[in-house]
């Protein structure tokens, strides 16, 4: 029975290796290049400030921030976690991990929260982004790597780029998803009492949509983490690297060292970020504080006009 193969045989790959080889990375590679100038900037002085601080300074910092938002046994988990990836010697790789979850945080936060809300209000562009982000979110993580190495060569900068996009759909994905869901008598309440395009999304929309922006946030937090220990294939450094060295040495330990580093940094993230998302989230009394005071602001109609 003939099958499409036996008809036509397509050279995709091919295709692919001439257009990022023929052109895209002849035309484009200077662009790409200079465009990871920012990234460089802000992880260099990131890691430099994060090993900069002291070790119980930063557990102390740390720990307050976890007891703050996520209470006393999230802090207690900090403070014996990082005391044990210092003790076990990888409290700079840890740093360095950081620095680099930080960095990629920030930037997908700077990108991804105005596509969501962009998207949120056409939904011409969200048909538009939706394919896009179904791509990057499916494309296996290694796949990421050929391209970004030859368009942006080896190193720290890389891997970041190639951990923004790997975390990037999941915070533009709830953000346009917490922007849409925000109830429409409240919408309605904002137009009637004159708002404008921006007072109604900052003093209504986001603040409702906020717990799910922060959802989002957290997801990419998690996405990042994975993603820089397979971005040390590539030239990063960190846990990553303490973990593909103990892979390709075939030590177990140090890789399984490098692991609990991640898992450790990732609890304590995740913790502090779910806390943020319930302390900081508005409630539905503040937002409606907001559009009492929209309508103060209000032009108030002209005494021979009422009634």
């Amino acid at each position: 029975m003939l099958s499409p193969a036996d008809l036509v045989t397509l050279p995709f790959d091919d295709w692919v290796n001439a257009f990022v080889r023929g052109w895209l990375v002849p035309n484009f590679r200077p662009t790409f290049r200079a465009a990871q100038v920012p990234i460089t900037a802000v992880l260099n002085n990131l890691d430099a400030f994060f090993r900069w601080v002291p070790m119980l300074v930063m557990t102390a910092a740390f720990a307050g921030v976890a007891w703050r938002t996520a209470g006393r046994g999230a802090a207690l988990f900090t403070v014996l976690g990082f005391a044990f990836i210092d003790m076990i010697g990888l409290w700079g790789h840890t740093m360095t991990t950081l620095a680099m979850v930080v960095t990629s945080v920030l930037f997908c936060a700077v990108i991804g929260v105005p596509v969501g809300i962009l998207s949120a209000g056409s939904d011409r562009m969200w048909k538009v982004v939706r394919p896009i982000l179904d791509v990057m979110q499916t494309i296996p993580s290694f796949v990421y790597l050929v391209p970004i190495v030859m368009l942006f060569g080896v190193g720290m900068a890389p891997g970041i780029i190639a951990t923004i996009i790997f975390a990037l759909p999941p915070i533009v994905r709830l953000t346009n998803l917490g922007i849409r869901n925000v109830r429409a008598d409240l919408i309605e309440a904002a137009e009637a009492f004159g708002s404008t395009r921006w007072q109604m999304l900052w003093d209504v929309q986001l603040p409702l949509a906020m717990r799910t922006i922060m959802a989002g946030m957290n997801q990419t937090l998690m996405l990042a983490l994975s993603m820089v220990v397979i971005a040390a294939l590539i030239g990063a450094g960190g846990l990553g690297l303490v973990v593909n060295t103990g892979l390709g040495r075939l030590d177990v330990g140090g890789a399984t060292a490098g692991g609990v580093g991640i898992v450790i940094l990732a609890i304590v993230l995740d913790r502090i970020t779910q806390g943020l998302t319930e302390s900081r989230a508005p409630s539905l009394r503040q937002v409606l504080s907001n559009l009492i005071r929209l309508r103060g602001q209000a032009p108030a109609a002209e005494p021979g006009k009422a009634g």
